[in-house]
């Protein structure tokens, strides 16, 4: 019941910023022009701020673990793969969309968060996020514009397009430039400290309202079976495959909980603003978020039970 009531308070909030986000606009204090300059701050500056600060203020010399974060990297790359793969189902124009929703989880976010909550420290959750959230960004802008609406097959002028879009976004420059200051072991000034985390704040509420305000009913009705695929994927699939290879691994407590949450929590509002910022219109996005985050409160809890029964945490 802990666990539940946890989840629910971890996951419920988030869905009733993209409920006020659709009241808002229903009130016209929010319209089409405000959501998507929102949307356009929170990709240029809040998420890459968020992304920083969570890589900058870590150290990871003191808490390196080459196993546990190449386990982390090569699941999140298969759980990539198998999304690529039952993407093939759908439309061309939704599979950028599809893919990434039916992989990114919102590790960054809610990792930490978690594992505080059952260990009282999250000191394992940064290793998982180096693990997975880098890999997460670089595909997510691959994926986007190789399968971006118009976009036509595979050339040298699209590679070389793709390839600067990745080394110009900003969430990629946020976790190059958070990588290099912790490895630098650059100390981050209180002032500037904080300054950081109150731009990086804004990057959760600002991003939901305006997914909220954004999201078309009418639209997300006609793409419903990729919605709830990818949900299922999401929330259930990646978990049923890796979850016992993590255990076969020796992972336990904090560490296989930091893989459940890098693997089955909800999809982070972060692949709506991509999605939208890179020329797509969102809306599958925007359905598997809200979908992932109202059911995640119950399948996350039930991971956690299933791993508890197993004496795993």
């Amino acid at each position: 019941m802990e666990n539940l009531i946890f989840s629910l308070n971890a996951t419920i909030p988030v869905f009733l910023l993209m409920v006020l986000g659709m009241i808002f606009r229903r009130l016209h204090w929010i319209d089409d022009v405000f959501a998507s300059k929102m949307n356009k701050f929170v990709f240029t500056v809040s998420l890459p701020v968020l992304l920083f600060e969570d890589l900058a203020t870590v150290d990871f010399f003191q808490m390196w673990d080459t196993v546990f974060v190449l386990f982390c990297f090569g699941a999140t790359a298969a759980g990539i793969m198998i999304a690529a793969a039952v993407s093939l189902c759908f439309r061309k124009d939704v599979r950028g969309e599809f893919i990434q929703a039916a992989y990114r989880s919102s590790a960054a976010l809610l990792g930490i968060a978690f594992i505080q909550n059952i260990y009282g420290s999250a000191s394992i959750a940064p290793l998982m996020i180096i693990g997975s959230v880098p890999l997460y960004n670089v595909t997510a802008v691959l994926v986007l514009t190789l399968f971006k609406p118009g976009q036509r097959g595979m050339d040298k002028k699209v590679i070389v397009k793709t390839l600067k879009g990745i080394a110009a976004n900003p969430i990629i420059i946020g976790i190059v430039v958070g990588l290099i200051w912790s490895l630098l072991r650059m100390p981050l000034p209180q002032i500037a400290a904080k300054t950081v985390d109150s731009i990086g704040a804004t990057a959760t509420p600002m991003g939901l309202i305006a997914m909220g305000a954004s999201f078309d009913f009418k639209k997300a009705i006609g793409h419903v079976r990729p919605t709830v695929t990818a949900a299922m994927i999401k929330l259930i699939g990646l978990c049923a495959v890796f979850l016992p290879a993590a255990a076969a691994f020796g992972f336990r407590d904090e560490k296989i909980v930091a893989i459940l949450i890098m693997l089955g929590s909800a999809t982070t509002v972060s692949s709506y603003v991509m999605a939208k910022n890179m020329g797509h219109e969102g809306t599958l996005s925007s359905s598997v978020v809200m979908l992932t985050t109202l059911l995640s409160a119950f399948t996350v809890t039930m991971w956690l039970y299933v791993l508890r029964s197993m004496a795993l945490i």
